[in-house]
């Protein structure tokens, strides 16, 4: 008996091999293409379990699907979309949609640790097919929603890295990556740099195809040639109509994609896996295969894999997955960022929405809408129907294809109201946003988008030659405002719409951010910038607030924690702040941040011991941390645990690239704990003791070495110096300091400087020598100009030796003072520039020193005398012993019980002369004078 199935398609088959043969002059490929076009689609339709091509944010698609689960009311849905989604669906009710599902994996197992954090949405619209599908199956009793694709770990799995790291438009299931450039809207990158799945991408892989409809078509990009040619045809199509063009479609772009290897392993691979867990759901529940609905991508529905169908074959093996822990949540979108992310049209898909809701009033289609839902109206009361309506016995497939592939483009009448309308509307937006377009631009627009229509074929205008009549004829040669025509037109029909995810649907830690914050008695869910004013002295409870929105600025991007008033410092508590909040724009990243811990706390810390133990972590960095530790987290533990941490980096380091950072940090971390803590932490105090060997061995190298700036070895001698105190108290020897600085002989000229003020303050140099070296340089003229880079030398020299601060006004006032107009003046450009790039911390110093010294009023300057010159000449010649030296001891040998004792201590026992018998009590500093003279000089100077 022949089977009615087969002979559904005969005529059909027919006409495509004559067509073959009349255009291709004899069956040849053009013919096996063509029938098997047609195979594809009667193995589809005769398939026993009833496959639902769909293309992924259609309008045409949603609405199939909204009449045929009404008509078939499936018990089971079977729905291509990642496996290990399936709890998240239930809370889509508590959203505004567009929203996306997402699987996140901070920390992968599994996987190269470069492609951490791993992630992958799936968005989800109103005018989309899935959505009617699940809202169908999650508010109907009796029905069940099992989800086949992959999963997200299958993902990675079976992707490779490059496909992972293109543009943002190219994901697994984008077919070529060339996405279009995305809207210069901060929406646009709502789904950050996450992998996309989608269901039923259809768009041609073959490049030379996809042109050729384009030219052909009249039509600028891919997205507007699928709304003219696709989208309105198929609005009122019947059921087997629209099945079996989407079938056609998903076919010729599958056997004119080009032979990819790896795509079209995966590809095949995807269609296995469905299959194989459809076949295993049915013969673990009994299922008849007439009660469900495979809810697929046309692409995939026109399948030639062996596992195809409930009587495939069962030889596919799913891998394992990987011990990657994934954590799942629903976080907003938008129409730009599921534009920019899957490479279509800017507008496309709110132009997709404003089809979608004029065709439910046009057809009058009740829609499915999950219960609650949020962002939608409140459908109205449904009549009731039969809770399980028995399916129609099974009748072969009429053949639609003919019939519509011969049937002429509908002539759709112009409405002339709707494109007036528009028309005034791109206008009044146009003005607003700073375009000087008056009523004949209205009219311009209207005649223009008619012309349009008209010149590409078409009786009435599409929201595409709108857009191109409204660009003519309004955009000028410059954008005046943020926006261009385009994007208003894009917003003007249907706007941006941006998603939310509820309260109830947030993970753990944004809900705890949420309740935290709720005294501020914001609308932290709003989009938007909202102000937080916090008066903490009269409303001490807000002080938690102040810790809450310190830590979120640490962690979430700029701009969702913005502080304008107020500062977090350590040892100081806050009295007044006010905050710009926009956790409703950046809550993807809140809610990202939810699968890192259950506290922000919890994350904070996290973050800190992956920043202080990681393979880069330097000294600075690991103080950082500790810092960060006890200004936000005030945590002693976690701070000693880090401090531990960044004495052992210290220890191994052999660059001094930090030591700025180093001693900037340690300082003031010195300062907090000194005034907060009875005592120091034991670590700070090993830090101390260890840094100053580690800087002093490094010390001559790094005055040698190219790569360390004289920035850098200032920074070294800022540690020695002023850790100094510290650092021999706790058993540091001075001698290692004074060997080091004595073992360095630099050749830079600024180090040089520095060297000579690092032995000043070690006393190996007087004032006077240092004074007499610099008017040695200025009276060189081969070397007066390098002498600039000496100033430099001795500007840093004021982190490690601040004393030295009038000495270098000195050293520069000399040089304005002895150097004439045609050496001074070319060299004056270079003097500021060193001083401004080297020094500019440092140079308050300067200044303030020099409004010391030098006279306030300009009639005093002809009579100022520097201080440097009015000081006298300290004596080089030995003295001459004064009268009566012979009785320097008188006062020792009146009063012996100090001696006594320290001779006692010393044990050492002996008899005292009378002053008369002791005439060389000075005898020693007469015969040695060099010290007394040097030490007079130091005081002097």
């Amino acid at each position: 008996m022949t089977d009615p199935h087969e002979e559904t398609f005969t005529a059909l088959r027919g006409q495509l091999q004559e067509a073959a043969a009349t255009f291709a002059d004899g069956p040849d490929a053009l013919e096996g293409i063509l029938l098997g076009i047609v195979d594809d689609v009667d193995r589809a339709v005769r398939e026993p379990l009833e496959i639902f091509p769909v293309c992924h944010h259609s309008p045409a698609s949603a609405l199939a699907m909204a009449r045929r689960l009404r008509e078939k009311q499936p018990k089971v849905v079977y729905l291509e979309l990642c496996e290990d989604m399936a709890p998240l669906l239930t809370e889509l009710r508590n959203c505004r949609l567009p929203v996306a599902v997402q699987a996140f994996a901070s920390q992968v197992d599994g996987f190269p640790a470069e492609w951490s954090p791993l992630s992958v949405v799936a968005p989800i619209t109103e005018a989309s097919a899935e959505y009617q599908a699940i809202a169908y199956a999650l508010d109907t009793p009796g029905v069940e929603l099992v989800l086949v694709d992959r999963s997200s770990d299958h993902v990675f799995q079976w992707d490779s890295r490059g496909a992972h790291t293109a543009e943002p438009g190219a994901g697994p299931d984008d077919p070529d990556g060339a996405a279009a450039p995305p809207p210069a809207e901060e929406e646009a990158a709502l789904h950050g740099d996450a992998v996309g799945v989608e269901i039923g991408d259809l768009r041609p892989r073959f490049a030379e195809l996809e042109e050729h409809l384009l030219r052909h078509g009249k039509v600028r990009h891919w997205s507007e040639w699928w709304h003219q040619y696709v989208e309105v045809p198929l609005g009122d199509s019947d059921h087997d109509t629209y099945r079996q063009v989407m079938l056609l479609i998903g076919s010729l772009f599958r056997r004119l994609a080009p032979g990819d290897p790896h795509r079209v392993r995966v590809d095949e691979d995807r269609e296995r896996y469905m299959w194989t867990r459809m076949r295993t759901h049915l013969a673990a529940t009994g299922t008849d295969p007439a009660d469900c609905l495979y809810v697929c991508g046309a692409f995939h529905a026109a399948s030639r894999v062996a596992e195809f169908g409930v009587h495939g074959t069962d030889t596919f093996e799913i891998s394992p997955r990987t011990a990657t822990t994934w954590q799942h949540g629903l976080i907003p979108s938008s129409h730009a960022s599921i534009e920019a992310q899957f490479g279509l049209a800017a507008g496309s898909v709110s132009i997709a929405a404003t089809v979608w809701t004029k065709n439910i009033k046009r057809t009058r289609v009740q829609p499915y809408r999950l219960t609650g839902q949020a962002g939608t109206k409140k459908a109205a009361k449904a009549k009731k129907t039969a809770a399980a309506t028995a399916p129609a016995p099974t009748a072969a497939p009429a053949d639609k294809l003919t019939g519509f592939l011969r049937q002429p483009p509908a002539l759709d009448r112009l409405d002339e109201a709707e494109l007036l309308g528009w028309s005034v509307e791109i206008v009044r937006a146009a003005r607003r946003n700073g375009y000087l377009a008056s009523t004949a631009d209205a009219i311009a627009v209207f005649e223009t988008s008619i012309l349009l229509a008209g010149m590409r074929d078409r009786a009435k205008p599409t929201p595409y030659d709108f857009q191109d009549a409204a660009v003519t004829c309004i955009e000028k040669d410059t954008v005046p405002g943020r926006r261009d025509v385009r994007r208003l037109v894009d917003i003007m029909m249907g706007g941006d719409r941006t998603g939310q995810v509820g309260y109830d649907a947030l993970p753990p830690l944004a809900r705890d951010v949420h309740d935290r914050l709720a005294p501020l008695g914001l609308k932290l869910q709003q989009r938007g910038v909202q102000r937080a004013l916090l008066d903490i002295a009269t409303q001490p409870a807000l002080e938690q607030c102040s810790d809450v929105l310190w830590m979120l600025r640490f962690l979430m991007p700029h701009g969702a924690a913005r502080p304008i008033m107020g500062e977090r410092k350590l040892g100081e508590r806050p009295i007044q702040e006010s905050w710009d909040l926009a956790l409703g724009t950046h809550q993807r990243a809140l809610i990202e941040l939810g699968y890192e811990g259950v506290s922000i706390e919890q994350v904070l810390e996290q973050r800190l011991r992956r920043t202080a133990y990681g393979p880069q972590a330097t000294t600075a960095t690991v103080l950082e941390a500790v810092e960060d530790a006890a200004l936000y987290l005030r945590s002693r533990r976690l701070a000693d645990e880090l401090g531990t941490r960044a004495l052992e980096v210290l220890a191994a380091e052999r660059s001094v690239d930090g030591a700025p950072e180093v001693l900037r940090r340690v300082r003031r971390l010195l300062a907090h704990y000194r005034t907060s803590e009875p005592v120091l932490p034991p670590w700070i105090e090993s830090f101390v003791k260890t840094g100053y060997a580690h800087y002093c061995t490094l010390l001559p190298t790094a005055f040698t070495d190219d790569d360390a700036s004289v920035r850098h070895v200032a920074a070294m001698l800022g540690f020695l110096f002023s850790m100094e105190s510290l650092a021999l108290s706790l058993g540091c020897d001075r001698t290692q300091l004074e060997l080091a600085v004595n073992q360095s002989h630099p050749d830079d000229p600024s180090k040089t400087a520095l060297l000579w003020a690092a032995r000043t303050q070690l006393g190996h140099l007087t004032r006077t020598d240092l004074r007499a070296r610099c008017d040695e340089l200025l009276g060189n003229p081969l070397v007066v100009p390098a002498y600039p880079r000496y100033l430099s030398g001795f500007l840093h020299a004021l982190e490690p030796v601040p004393g030295l601060t009038d000495f270098v006004v000195e050293a520069v006032s000399n040089a304005f003072g002895r150097l004439p107009d045609p050496v001074l003046l070319p060299w004056l450009p270079t003097l500021i520039a060193t001083l401004r790039s080297g020094g500019a911390e440092l140079a308050p110093l300067l200044i303030r020193e020099a409004g010391r010294i030098f006279p306030g009023r300009l009639a005093a300057l002809d009579e100022w005398v520097p201080p440097w010159r009015a000081q006298p000449e300290p004596h080089t010649t030995r003295p001459a012993p004064p009268s009566g030296a012979g009785r320097g001891a008188t006062l020792l040998a009146a009063h012996p019980a100090t001696c006594d004792a320290l001779a006692g201590l010393l044990g050492y026992e002996g008899t005292w002369d009378t002053a008369e018998s002791a005439p060389h009590g000075a005898a020693l500093t007469r015969h040695h004078p060099d010290t007394a003279v040097a030490l007079e000089a130091l005081l002097a100077g």
